[in-house]
């Protein structure tokens, strides 16, 4: 039986999530419209299938959104070069984890960065 492994992967978002939405910016002080805006998130999928359900607005069979809104209405592709280099992570909660340390790291390097 294969065990389900966790990917992290990261969004480019359109700038105008910047201007557009408060909570955005309330959470990246540090931007100064110099790099990108990105979503960084963790998945058992693989990143292309997580976008897609993103972009769609996929709800899951009880019918619960399972998709940012962030992702859905800014979201415009993949940036694979920020995240191939990390290996996949054997437990949810270790995915999580490194979810918040990339997040952190890339809002140090002046992105301004939203996760889940």
């Amino acid at each position: 039986m294969s065990k389900v492994l966790y990917r992290i992967y990261v969004v480019e978002l359109s700038k105008r999530v910047y201007t557009e939405n408060t909570k955005f910016r309330a959470a990246n002080p540090q931007f100064n419209g110099v790099h990108q805006c990105l979503y960084v998130g963790m998945t058992s999928k693989t990143p292309k299938e997580r976008f897609l359900q993103h972009k769609t607005g996929y709800r899951n069979k009880k019918g619960y959104k399972i998709s940012s809104n962030i992702v859905e209405k800014y979201g415009m592709y993949l940036r694979p070069s920020l995240y191939t280099h990390i290996d996949p992570f054997f437990t949810r909660n270790e995915a999580l984890i490194a979810e918040k340390q990339i997040t952190l790291e890339l809002r140090r390097e002046r992105y301004a960065v939203w996760s889940n």
